[in-house]
């Protein structure tokens, strides 16, 4: 079917051409851009306090999804946006029983994204992180930063471009990842203005930032620097106002759960980073001057780290503005994961006496100011409970949308980018890839929900991370941290999932766990039968057990 689809799309295209006509100028262009380890409530225009104009003046002009939702960590999250599968349907996420996860490689009919845009003309883009098994280009991509590199914002050294190892000059100065991220994607966007401009674009921009290490540009610190002294606490409650009175959020503000931290204990690390160190969301007024003065210069090093990533989406778009194809250019913004509660020490290690948020210095955000980015919801980066799995979505397109500040209650995944992307094109998703059957497709196109405020009808969205499981049907939600009873939740009044309603639903739980055992059966099988049937090929990036990304 795709290769019938393949022939039509270039013959017309190669007719169209040989009349001196551009068969494609009324094809949106796509700009995706994600953020890695970016809390719910992080940007201006989810409630926060973070200085975002860029984010939130695309939000002012378009929509913004308020039960938007990833996979929970960041290559899991990556392999479902491109792929349009969950990431345990093609390998790059664990299964019980069949492996899978960071090292997983992808069944050979998984494709990316832009190969099934390049018969419709498409030129694809990639600028930064990459995180997906095989290289760049062989999944599409047309040009490629791959920041390999993210324990260190300050050099370029392990980066490839086009897949190829950048040497960094001898005596690199002035480098910083997220700056660098916005040079390469506006380099391909002047590239592709003077040389395919009758051309649409994909360009998939993953900024690093703002995951740990917590690395920002001094100036950009320096904004921020006393302004999370209040604590957690005090600003969990304003961003939460401000959403309530947004209408981003219907339900409560979730309570902060002092015995929950990070995710993966790394005893030494505490002992690197010293007495200002804390591992535990506790009261604020509970820490010692040495430690608050600590938490909240980490949360300015956040700041500042999602303030430089505004200001160079800026950049981003005031370049397609002189292309003169911002009208006509979606762009989505989401996030990876939630925000992170782990705490580590890696790469180049941690210096106590270098300056906090430089490169000799190796932070992470913990669960304190984890707990603020992840507000109003419970839990952090890869636990499926709501902190975990919750983004933003932001989607702008003058030509196409014409809502303007509007929220978008449906449930969604980024499961449904592929398929959204598909419509729009006017490409049917294949069922077949060069012979060889694919599984239908789970997710929806959110088409319908650019034009209202309507449902996106779907059976479930299911989790597995970490042996964290959920499943979400209507707005009944079943979710287990790994190794813990079933909790149940309406989410339609408790988002925050304060009100466990297993006990007096035994019945919901039953009917949502056979929900989520079928589909968890039906993906294992899937894996097992493609498995057996292909050669394992080497080139997944890192370990299954990789507890670093």
């Amino acid at each position: 079917m795709y290769l019938s689809i393949h022939f039509r799309t270039t013959v017309w295209a190669l007719l169209l051409a040989a009349a001196g006509v551009t068969g494609f100028a009324a094809k949106p262009n796509i700009v995706f851009i994600l953020a890695d380890d970016l809390g719910y409530s992080d940007l201006g225009c989810y409630g926060g306090e973070i200085q975002t104009p860029q984010l939130d003046s695309l939000a002012r002009n378009g929509l913004r999804f308020t039960q938007f939702y990833n996979s929970a960590r960041c290559w899991p999250s990556r392999a479902a946006l491109l792929s349009g599968y969950y990431a345990q349907q093609i390998h790059r996420d664990a299964l019980l029983g069949v492996g899978g996860g960071n090292q997983g490689v992808r069944q050979s009919w998984a494709r990316l994204l832009p190969e099934y845009l390049k018969p419709a003309g498409y030129r694809s883009y990639h600028s930064g992180k990459w995180h997906i098994d095989g290289k760049v280009l062989a999944g599409g991509f047309d040009r490629s930063l791959d920041m390999k590199n993210q324990g260190n914002f300050f050099t370029s050294r392990g980066n490839s471009i086009d897949d190829v190892p950048v040497t960094p000059p001898p005596d690199e100065k002035g480098y910083y990842a997220t700056v660098a991220t916005a040079d390469h994607a506006i380099a391909c966007l002047q590239d592709h203005a003077a040389n395919h401009a009758g051309r649409p674009f994909f360009h998939y921009i993953p900024f690093i930032a703002p995951h740990f290490p917590l690395h920002a540009l001094p100036e950009d610190i320096a904004k921020y620097r006393d302004r999370y002294l209040a604590g957690w606490e005090v600003i969990r409650a304003a961003r939460f106002a401000r959403q309530r009175q947004a209408g981003i959020t219907r339900t409560t503000l979730s309570a902060l759960e002092r015995e929950v931290g990070p995710p993966y204990a790394f005893p030494d690390a505490m002992e690197k980073l010293g007495p200002g160190e804390v591992a535990r969301p506790l009261p604020w007024d509970e820490l010692t001057d040495e430690q608050r003065r600590f938490q909240a210069t980490k949360m300015a090093i956040h700041a500042a780290m999602v303030d430089r990533m505004d200001q160079e989406i800026g950049r981003v778009i005031a370049q397609l503005k002189a292309m003169g194809v911002y009208e006509n250019t979606l762009i989505l913004f989401a996030s990876d994961n939630g925000a992170s509660a782990e705490i580590m020490v890696r790469n180049g290690g941690h210096d106590p006496q270098a300056s906090p948020g430089s490169a000799g210095s190796y932070l992470c955000l913990g669960p304190g100011f984890s707990s603020v980015g992840n507000t109003p919801h419970r839990r952090h980066k890869t636990w499926v409970h709501e902190g975990g799995i919750s983004t933003p979505l932001i989607a702008h397109w003058p030509k196409g949308i014409t809502a303007k500040n509007e929220l978008r209650h449906t449930p969604a995944h980024v499961i449904d980018f592929v398929p959204t992307v598909l419509e729009l094109v006017g490409i049917k998703q294949p069922t077949e890839w060069k012979g060889e059957a694919m599984p239908a497709a789970p997710g929806r196109s959110l088409v319908p929900a650019f034009a209202k405020d309507e449902t996106i009808a779907r059976e479930n969205l299911w989790w597995l991370h970490d042996r964290h499981r959920a499943v979400r049907v209507g707005d009944w939600k079943l979710v287990a941290a790994a190794g813990e009873p079933w909790e149940l939740y309406d989410l339609k009044t408790d988002r925050a999932e304060q009100q466990n309603l297993a006990a007096a639903w035994p019945q919901k739980v039953q009917e949502l766990e056979r929900v989520w055992q079928r589909q968890t059966d039906s993906f294992t099988e899937l894996v097992q039968k493609t498995l057996a049937s292909q050669p394992r090929s080497k080139g997944g990036q890192g370990k299954a057990k990789d507890k670093s990304k």
